[in-house]
Parts: structure tokens; C-alpha cells; sequence
């Protein structure tokens, strides 16, 4: 149970880096810090203490088994976020050649 808590409480440190900050790859950072806790809370909800990879032979019978699917599904939302974060750092790189900062207050302020 205090895992959970601990992936919420990485959520949230995530989500006030992106309220609060006003640097770009801040932002970002916070961004990748919510994704990571998300990731890890998926994995921990398919985690069972004890239990044996889900593979079938004649010597296990009746085991207990790890859910093999949230593990599947993050290791697509790992890939997901590893772009997302790529895009999204092209994207401040564009900007902090077009305006020279990485201030988005500077950023607004600059438009045209």
C-alpha cells in the first residue's frame, strides 16, 4: 500500500514542476516524472508477492502467476513517452533558437 502512496506522491511532485515551473526543460522533466510514476504504478497493480512468471511447463501445475498484461502495456507506454519526451524536447530546442530562452513568460511576451 505504501508503494501506491510513494507513485502518487511522484505524481504529484511531477504535476507541480509543471504548474509551477516557467523553464521549459523543467517542464519537460516534470512531464517525464509523471509518466515514470504512472509507468510504476501500472507494474506494481500486475505485482504479486510470490508468484512465478507465466510460463507453462509440466512441473508447475498449479502456481501462482504474475499478470503478464501491465507489464506488456507499459513497456508500450515506455516507448510512447520516450517519443513524446523527444518531441517535446525538439520542440523547446526550436524555440530557444528562434527566441534565445527557455523562459515561456519571455517566450509569450516575444510573439511574432
Amino acid at each position: 500500500m505504501i508503494l501506491f502512496i510513494l507513485c502518487f506522491v511522484l505524481f504529484l511532485i511531477g504535476l507541480y514542476g509543471v504548474v509551477t515551473k516557467r523553464n521549459l526543460i523543467k517542464i519537460i522533466i516534470s512531464i517525464a516524472i509523471m509518466e515514470y510514476s504512472i509507468n510504476l504504478f501500472f507494474i506494481l497493480i500486475g505485482y504479486i508477492k510470490g508468484a512465478t512468471a507465466p510460463i507453462i511447463n509440466d512441473e508447475v501445475q498449479a502456481a501462482v502467476f504474475v499478470d503478464p498484461l501491465p507489464q506488456a502495456m507499459i513497456l508500450t507506454a515506455i516507448v510512447i513517452g520516450l517519443a513524446t519526451t523527444a518531441l517535446l524536447l525538439a520542440i523547446a530546442i526550436r524555440l530557444y533558437r528562434k527566441y534565445g530562452t527557455f523562459d515561456i513568460r519571455k517566450i509569450n511576451s516575444l510573439k511574432g
